[in-house]
Parts: C-alpha cells; structure tokens; sequence
C-alpha cells in the first residue's frame, strides 16, 4: 500500500473550525484521474486537491482541484489552503515578489514576503504571501472577470430565486473568472443573514444559465468586515458554500468595475458563513488596475499520512 502525506487545512478561518475544510494530497505524481477523483468522493469535502511538480518552468507547483464529483479548473478556498500546504511541506518554495512579472506586468508589492506561482486548469496564477508561519496570509489573484449578462430587468429564472427580496445599489450580474456565479447585492446585511433561499430554484437557475448558482452579498457596518457573503452553488450539488473565494473575486471584480472610488474601492473584509454554523473571514484587495487578490489565512488541522488501497 503506497503512502503520501496529506494534510486536512481550515481555509479562511475567523475562529477556530470557522473556515472551508480542505484535504491536500501533497506530491500524487502517479495518481491517475480516475484515483483522484475516487478519493475526492471518500473525502467528501467540499474540495479535495493534489499538489504536483509543475509542467511550466514559471510555475512552483501544479495543482489539480477535485469535488467529489467532477474535477474543477480553478477554486478559491482550495487554492489558497493548498499554497499553504505546498509552503508548509517545502514541496514549494518562495520566489521573490519581482517574480510576478511573468504572469502579468506590474511591480512587486510592499510587504509581500515573497510570491508563488500556481499552475491550474485556469493558467498561472500568482499567489502573494505576506508574514511568516504563524501570521501568514496569502493572495491569490483571481482569474479576470468577465460580466456574461446584467440583469436590470430580473429574468424569470433569477426572479423565482430572489422573490421579493429588496435588492440593493448594483444591479444583479451573472459574472465569469475562473467559476460563473450570479451575484446579487441585496439592500441591507439582515437580508442576507436571514434569507431562506429556495434550493431548487437555485439549482434550476443555475442549470438554466450553466452556472454553479447565486452568491449574494450586502455592506455591512460592523466593525470587524465591510461585505457579509452567502454562497449557494446548487449547480455542483452543494446547497451553501461556508467560505467562497473564487465567489468573492467575482463579487469584487463587480463592485471594482462600478465603483472606483469609495469605500470598497481597494478592498475590504468577507464575513461568511455564519448561518451555516462556519465564521470565515476573507480579505479582498483590488489593485488600481483593478485585479482583484482574495486571500486570507489558513489553519492546519491534520497533517499525516495517507494510505490509499488503490495502490496496493
């Protein structure tokens, strides 16, 4: 029976278990398709990934990101909780933050310890990581958005989702980066923390328009976070998302696109999951050229070893 190391993370936390539970197989070289979804369904997280050595020289690791159901391009949670595996087992090592340049032009950013590169089925993407093990955050950038549709006369299908719910300032916005979401923006926070959703039109909207579903989000006053976020991707079989990055770059990129300047116009904080028993805290950055960065920090629960029976 082969063995690996494979670390269980919680992703996103603002207190302890608040987070996105993630399961990293680090170093599966070897493991087919067929293995890793196998064991992405005996897991039954959310998302289960696998590190592996990368194929482009400007890349510090390949990674492959798996439901338990199907295998996906790119994830927030997944991606940010498996930078911190590959960091934490030196299966990847920091290059210096200059090294952004070849995924984008830019400049390096103020603070930054250093900077990966992730190579997943979304291209390169760099990751920012600032602090060191026991205060680290980290950044990904998210893949760029793209606005599908823009719904100032709601459509039936999204209608049925949001009833008569009170909407906020940004029309809602069915938007593509990576996943593609419905975003809505709802007028005030309790409309958000306490919306019971119908599930299966979510899942007819989100079959209707191929999309994982709806996230939906409101500005908030407290003083710990600016938006509260709920996220319901229906469309791969899960009714509410705990901690949602990819969900929150679409969201961003949204807000970036109409609102630059104000408040949320170079970022802000993410409370989600609160209504589903989590206490995530996500942090958003948005660059003056509007590329959006979500991150935070990640906590490791497990570290062990793994022994799989598919390669006996």
């Amino acid at each position: 029976m082969s063995k690996f190391r494979y670390l269980q993370l919680d992703v996103f936390p603002a207190s302890r278990g608040g987070g996105n539970p993630l399961g990293v197989v680090v170093d599966a070289s070897g493991w087919s398709d067929a293995d890793m979804q196998a064991f992405a369904a005996w897991t039954n997280l959310v998302e289960t990934t696998f590190l592996l050595p990368p194929s482009s020289d400007a890349a510090s690791y390949r990674l492959r990101i798996f439901t338990p159901t199907s295998e996906i391009p790119f994830a927030g949670h997944p991606t940010i909780g498996s930078a911190q595996a590959a960091l934490q087992t030196g299966f990847a090592q920091l290059r210096d933050a200059g090294q952004e340049s070849k995924c984008r032009e830019g400049h390096g950013w103020p603070g930054a310890a250093g900077v990966l590169i992730q190579e997943c089925g979304a291209g390169l993407l760099p990751i920012r990581v600032h602090g060191d093990d026991h205060t680290r955050e980290l950044f990904v950038r998210a893949p760029a958005a793209s606005v599908v549709a823009i719904a100032r006369d709601i459509p039936p299908a999204l209608r049925a989702v949001v009833g008569t719910q009170a909407l906020g300032s940004l029309p809602p916005a069915l938007v593509e980066g990576g996943r593609r979401w419905w975003v809505v923006e709802f007028a005030d926070e309790a409309g958000v923390r306490n919306w019971q959703p119908d599930h299966a039109a979510i899942l007819a909207l989100a079959k209707a328009d191929r999309c994982l579903g709806i996230c939906v989000f409101a500005r908030s006053s407290d003083a710990q976070f600016e938006l509260t976020v709920r996220a319901f991707p229906a469309g791969v079989g899960i009714v509410e998302d705990p901690a949602s990055g990819a969900a929150n770059g679409l969201i961003a990129a949204w807000i970036a696109q109409h609102e630059a300047v104000g408040a949320l116009a170079r970022g802000y904080r993410v409370s989600q999951g609160r209504e589903m028993g989590h206490d995530a805290r996500i942090v958003v950055r948005i660059d003056a050229d509007r590329a959006v960065w979500v991150g935070g920090r990640t906590d490791i629960v497990v570290d062990g070893t793994l022994r799989w029976p598919l390669f006996d």
